[in-house]
């Protein structure tokens, strides 16, 4: 009986994992207890077709202390030939009545943030992603120097078929 049932586990654990399969890349790096405004997460890509348009997202996992109804975020795409695009962006994350916005049933949410559509890698060489958080809040200049609430940030490609 023991074996039917390490099968059946081993069966529905492949049917789960193999069902994501526009997924190219899909990495997480933990950023501690609180992630700090000059911490940069980098992700280093691999090679991508050049014929091919991809989605990206950030991903951020977050819990009940992010103090905040939303995120800033600088995003930057560093090419091959070194140059740099930078990209300030903004996301929604907690509904009007403050609960967190994302996947998830416990107080750790996964959100799935929408960086570039219908991107394509045309130089070949390699990519990276710097992502750095830069909230702020009203009416105050300097930054958030530790974020709270924020456990872990990610970096996902999508293939478009």
């Amino acid at each position: 009986m023991k074996i039917k049932v390490s099968i059946l586990f081993f069966l529905l654990l492949f049917c789960f994992a193999s069902c994501d399969k526009n997924r190219v890349f899909d990495e997480y790096q933990s950023v501690g207890n609180a992630w700090n405004r000059d911490s940069i997460i980098t992700f280093t890509l691999p090679k991508l077709e050049h014929s091919k348009k991809y989605n990206l997202f950030v991903n951020v996992r977050d819990n009940n202390d992010y103090p905040f109804d939303n995120l800033f975020l600088i995003v930057s795409l560093e090419q091959p030939n070194k140059k740099v695009l930078v990209d300030t962006l903004e996301y929604k994350m907690a509904n009007p009545d403050g609960t967190l916005m994302g996947d998830g049933f416990t107080d750790i949410k996964e959100n799935k943030l929408f960086y570039k559509a219908n991107f394509g890698f045309p130089i070949k060489g390699t990519y990276k992603i710097h992502v750095q958080q830069a909230v702020r809040q009203t009416g105050k200049v300097a930054g958030i120097e530790n974020l709270k609430g924020i456990t872990e940030v990610g970096f996902r490609i999508e293939s478009i078929e």
